[in-house]
């Protein structure tokens, strides 16, 4: 398990690009037969990538969370982003079909993934968060997530905003995940920008085209960066942090928060006339 300790945002300001990869962007979350986790110290969120192919994948608890098994003290969030695979939870199974997800309570202690079909394997993508409650395992597809419209064409941002893990689907302890779908020549998300000190966020990206790419837009509104992002990476955003992109061309993000509260519409709006 990769580890990431916590950023102020005065020392952020005098980042490299070098220095801003290292410690907000993650890489390389789906290799073959591999469980890739990245714990990061903001929050305490985990951010992983599963991609079972010719064997069984099991979660295992390791030295950095100190407890016997992984999901002792947390609660998980998982969205399949690959073909049909399976997820088995302390013995029962759940099929998940592209974009379909998966809420795991705190107590269950076996958590084992596997693909339908070797040759298109399932990718399992996840964020974990530290718990107080047991709630019940349920599985979630993208019918049963709920649905927000957001942008307009003149915007260049129509999308829609699909959220999985969140009051009006389940119940969870603190974590909310999500996924984002820019309609076809759309290519901006969440401009006019905005952060929320309350929790902190962490954006996957997918369906990028190898010759595409997106500008993710990060840092406090009066000290912004950029970081470029390419398919299947993912970019932790502190509390502190504006979350925005821009793509050469539309492309899907799955989103994850842990913080205070659970109100989706908690934000801090940031006016365009502030922002440098």
């Amino acid at each position: 398990m990769e580890i990431r300790n916590g950023v102020h945002p005065e020392d952020a300001k005098h980042y490299t690009t070098e220095k801003m990869r290292k410690e907000f962007l993650i890489q390389d979350l789906f290799n073959s037969d591999e469980v890739k986790l990245v714990y990061s110290y903001i929050d305490r969120i985990i951010t992983g990538g599963i991609k079972p192919v010719k064997q069984e994948l099991k979660l295992e608890a390791g030295r950095e969370i100190g407890v016997e098994y992984f999901l002792a003290r947390r609660e998980m969030g998982v969205i399949n982003i690959g073909a049909k695979g399976t997820v088995k939870v302390d013995g029962e199974e759940y099929s998940l079909d592209p974009k379909d997800g998966l809420y795991i309570g705190m107590g269950n202690k076996e958590i084992i993934f596997s693909s339908k079909d070797s040759d298109n394997p399932a990718k399992f993508y996840l964020n974990s968060a530290p718990a107080h409650k047991t709630y019940p395992t349920k599985k979630i597809n993208i019918k049963d997530a709920k649905p927000e419209k957001a942008g307009s064409l003149e915007n260049s941002n129509k999308r829609t905003i699909y959220k999985y893990l969140h009051p009006d689907v389940l119940d969870t302890c603190q974590l909310l995940m999500g996924m984002t779908l820019l309609e076809p020549h759309n290519v901006w998300n969440t401009m006019p920008c905005h952060t929320h000190d309350r929790r902190m966020e962490v954006y996957f990206y997918f369906n990028i085209a190898e010759d595409n790419l997106v500008f993710h837009l990060m840092g406090e509104p009066d000290e912004t960066r950029h970081l470029v992002v390419r398919n299947e990476e993912a970019i932790i955003n502190p509390s502190w942090s504006i979350h925005s992109g821009v793509g050469t061309a539309n492309y899907t993000f799955i989103w994850g928060m842990v913080g205070e509260n659970q109100t989706f519409s908690d934000m801090d709006h940031v006016p365009m006339g502030r922002l440098k």
